[in-house]
């Protein structure tokens, strides 16, 4: 555990080991700038099911030296992003990265490897030290030359750690965010409930595709996270399976995430069965479930509270419709990295990432509690109920296709503006002194 430090030899401190934590560890290190991570659990294991990485993200993995082969390891490179009616019939369907034209790939992958991945990293290139586990975060004091923040350990123990910034990667139920905002809404749930789990299957379609199926309101989604097995064939296909009721009376289960039995909801997609996919077979399969409700906060008006910054889930938790919680906290840690290194370690950095940021991702917060790109489904439940069958008589091509690229635009990663864009941070950057 550092001791308290001088303000000129003080590092950055981040809480939060997850994958925004780790990301902005790495850019740190980068860039040359020392920095200590503080992780509330004892011991980090991969925890979680599958994610998806926008281009935008695996372009700024690749600039911290992860390339597609650590990547591989992990996941599979995305060919296809498609919806399909409750018919069983194609609504919409588009290549995904580099098939789609990017300069970088999109990969499925399994979230708590991907933080192992980030971790590991982390020790070798900043060393065994850098990641201070079993300490929680509790409250930050700004002072004029550096903030402290307040931790508890396992055992109890508070300690108190000096730095020249703090950065809150502490997740949903950020402690630096509560004392940043004491008056926020509770936590904002609209409605829908997530069954998630991975069960073994063939891949379909590209072998690499992912499925969003059913109506706005009651759906299943799922792709591969891995390569089929050379020996059976089969690969992990990770599945959310949605239904959307009326939530006047708020969250009633209690936990955020409970390991459920299936026999609790697979009666919501009997006769789910369409030949190329029997989705309660597919739910059947799973080892365990768990249950979530769909659930974000209200934006705030800024991240920054003086040497203090949001980053990732604790910034903007949103609904999972984009495909872009995880990716939009390794793109906060550069943006963060590359504002220290135009203004160097202090308040102006952090204001320079909030201007960037702020407005832009709060609206994307909102755009996604409004559908996302599931929005295709709610205009086919409009118009036909969700029966067709020609879907250029019911959404038009162009206008299906108009309606993805205003989504991409707005979540950042749009074919032409990201390909054309420069490097977050240049190659060599190093904040000044």
């Amino acid at each position: 555990m550092p001791a308290l430090h001088d303000s000129s030899q003080a590092p950055v401190l981040i809480a939060g080991g997850g994958i925004g934590g780790l990301s902005l560890a790495l850019t740190l290190h980068q860039i040359g700038v020392p920095c200590m991570v503080f992780e509330a659990v004892p011991q980090l294991q991969p925890l979680g099911v599958g994610i998806n990485l926008q281009p935008n993200a695996v372009r700024e993995l690749f600039d911290l030296g992860l390339d597609g082969r650590s990547l591989d390891t992990i996941g599979i490179q995305a060919r296809e992003w498609a919806l399909v009616g409750r018919n069983g019939k194609d609504v919409y369907a588009e290549p995904r990265g580099l098939l789609a034209g990017y300069r970088w790939p999109q990969y499925s992958v399994h979230r708590g490897q991907l933080q192992m991945l980030l971790y590991r990293t982390v020790l070798e290139r900043l060393g065994p030290d850098a990641v201070q586990l079993g300490h929680r975060m509790v409250r930050y004091r700004n002072e004029p030359d550096g903030v402290v923040a307040s931790l508890e350990t396992r055992d109890g123990r508070q300690v108190e750690v000096r730095g020249a910034l703090l950065v809150a990667a502490d997740g949903l139920h950020s402690a630096v965010r509560a004392q940043m905002h004491p008056n926020q809404p509770p936590i904002h749930w609209g409605g829908a409930i997530m069954w998630r789990g991975t069960t073994p299957g063939v891949p379909i379609r590209t072998g690499a595709s992912f499925v969003g199926l059913g109506s706005l309101k009651h759906r299943v989604v799922f792709y591969p996270i891995s390569p089929p097995d050379p020996a059976s064939g089969l690969a992990t296909i990770n599945w959310i399976a949605e239904i959307t009721v009326d939530n006047s009376v708020g969250w009633t289960q209690g936990d955020w995430n409970r390991r459920v039995d299936v026999a609790d909801f697979i009666h919501h997609f009997d006769g789910w069965d369409f030949g190329w996919l029997d989705v309660p077979a597919m739910l059947r399969g799973a080892s365990e479930v768990f249950e979530y409700p769909m659930i974000d906060r209200d934006p705030v008006p800024t991240w920054v509270d003086g040497r203090v910054a949001l980053l990732g889930d604790a910034a903007h938790v949103m609904y999972p419709v984009g495909s872009n919680g995880a990716s939009q906290a390794i793109v906060d840690a550069r943006v963060l990295g590359a504002a220290l290194v135009e203004h160097g370690v202090g308040p102006a950095a952090l204001r320079g990432y909030d201007q960037k940021l702020c407005a832009d991702i709060s609206a994307l917060v909102l755009r996604n509690r409004g559908s996302g790109p599931f929005g295709l489904l709610g205009l086919l439940d409009e118009r036909c109920g969700g029966v067709f069958d020609d879907i250029d008589a019911v959404i038009p091509a162009t206008e299906r296709e108009s309606y993805m690229a205003r989504y991409k635009a707005a979540a950042g990663f749009a074919i032409e503006t990201l390909n054309a864009a420069p490097p977050t941070i240049a190659a060599g950057a190093r904040v000044p002194g």
